[in-house]
């Protein structure tokens, strides 16, 4: 394809986005410094709107030199039913009920293993809630996941440094714990229909070295941060009124047909207005919904959709030009800088690719979807949730590259050696 000026600005505007995911905890630390322009810096160093505040840049930048017609046309064009869910799904995930409900049985499951309790909790946060993903889908495990384990983990009187350690691995987790089946991971879904990979087929090929992984780096995770564990909530406390089963039910049944309809946008949109129109009738019962929190994740993962959707002109060619370990080491670089989902979609453009390269294109983009808020789709949900217990409220890419490396390498290992 020959790039025409607009697509140079697109891929100019990617890279300052990058750029700006990087730069987001500074302006968090100028907010605190020019209080006169705290809400503008504070804005700007939320993460979660960056890309879809360079999106509307792209945008306007098309009107401007292709004119608004075209611009509103290449808007339209592209494909928001990954973010529609994402935001649907940690609505309901994140919803008192449902949260409850998955404490419980952790903490159940945690009383009867030959560890102590904070623990096993931690443990089980780390590697049977992500595990789950290949169920519930990733962003609703990356929701649970997150909440069940900020209490306990994610707060002020942890070292920097062991959180940024525990993120990595949770984010890593998420991304490689939802390979056992053919329809939880973004960048499985991607190419199963098309290379014909079913959920027999993930699990024999993926999903037990992805298990392995997980198991390893829960494992390190939970040794290092034994000294700082508090107990996790307790969900069948005294002073918290019991859930009764018929409203748990319909919370579950409502997820699981979200997480069963999640490429019907109409239906997931209208079970959505259905759960919120039971929250309202047993408010009682619930928490405060995580709306906000859940718009931002839908923000920015609408703004990649439409910064992303102008890179496949140099995007591809790499991809279609590696061999097959080069092709491995290409898409765990690639997947930092682009979400792995897109990069896995244009693999399967591609025609005649081996098997071999298949593999590896979809096990690099999925070893790699811890390293940056970008590289996997339900990362921005676990930021927006967890980020209230980092330094100054934010979440810095860097740091979440450095505790992400390890964990990032086991996964490598065991896709490239099991």
């Amino acid at each position: 394809m020959q790039p025409h000026a607009i697509h140079w600005i697109a891929a100019a505007l990617f890279g300052i986005a990058l750029i700006h995911t990087f730069a987001a905890r500074l302006f968090e630390r100028l907010s605190h410094r020019y209080p006169r322009h705290a809400g503008l810096l504070h804005l700007l160093g939320e993460v979660e709107v960056v890309f879809g505040f360079w999106a509307i840049v792209l945008v306007v930048a098309m009107a401007l030199i292709s004119g608004g017609t075209e611009a509103l046309a290449y808007a339209e064009s592209r494909n928001y039913t990954e973010p529609l869910f994402v935001f649907v799904v940690m609505v309901i995930a994140a919803s008192s009920p449902v949260l409850r409900t998955v404490i419980a049985a952790i903490d159940a499951m945690a009383r009867r293993m030959p560890l102590p309790t904070p623990l096993a909790t931690a443990w089980l946060g780390l590697a049977a809630v992500p595990l789950l993903g290949s169920l519930i889908t990733e962003p609703a495990a990356m929701t649970i996941a997150a909440l069940m384990l900020a209490p306990q983990i994610f707060r002020p009187a942890v070292p920097e440094r062991v959180k940024y350690f525990a993120l990595g691995v949770l984010f890593v987790n998420v991304s490689i714990g939802g390979t056992l089946t053919s329809y939880a991971a973004p960048p499985v879904l991607m190419v199963a229909a098309t290379w014909q990979w079913d959920s027999a087929f993930m699990l024999a090929t993926f999903g037990w070295k992805a298990a392995i992984a997980v198991l390893v780096n829960a494992t390190v995770c939970a040794a290092l941060l034994r000294r700082h564990l508090l107990p996790a909530p307790d969900a069948t406390a005294s002073r918290v009124p019991a859930v009764p089963m018929a409203v748990v039910a319909v919370h579950l049944a409502l997820l699981a047909g979200v997480v069963l309809f999640a490429h019907h946008p109409v239906v997931f949109l209208a079970l959505f207005l259905m759960f919120l129109g039971y929250t309202q009738a047993y408010d009682k019962h619930q928490s405060p919904l995580i709306i906000k929190e859940a718009l931002l994740v839908g923000f920015f993962l609408a703004g990649l959709v439409v910064l992303g959707g102008m890179q496949q002109w140099w995007l591809q060619p790499i991809v279609s030009g590696l061999q097959p370990l080069a092709l491995f080491a290409g898409a765990l670089g690639l997947t930092a800088i682009t979400d792995n989902a897109a990069l896995t979609y244009l693999g399967s453009l591609i025609e005649g690719m081996s098997d071999p390269a298949k593999y590896m294109l979809v096990a690099g983009a999925v070893a790699g979807g811890g390293l940056t808020v970008i590289a996997n789709a339900p990362n921005p949900a676990g930021v927006a949730l967890l980020k209230g217990g980092f330094e100054d409220g934010s979440i810095g890419a860097g740091g979440l590259l450095v505790g992400a490396l390890l964990p990032t390498a086991v996964a490598a290992a065991a896709f490239l050696l099991l």
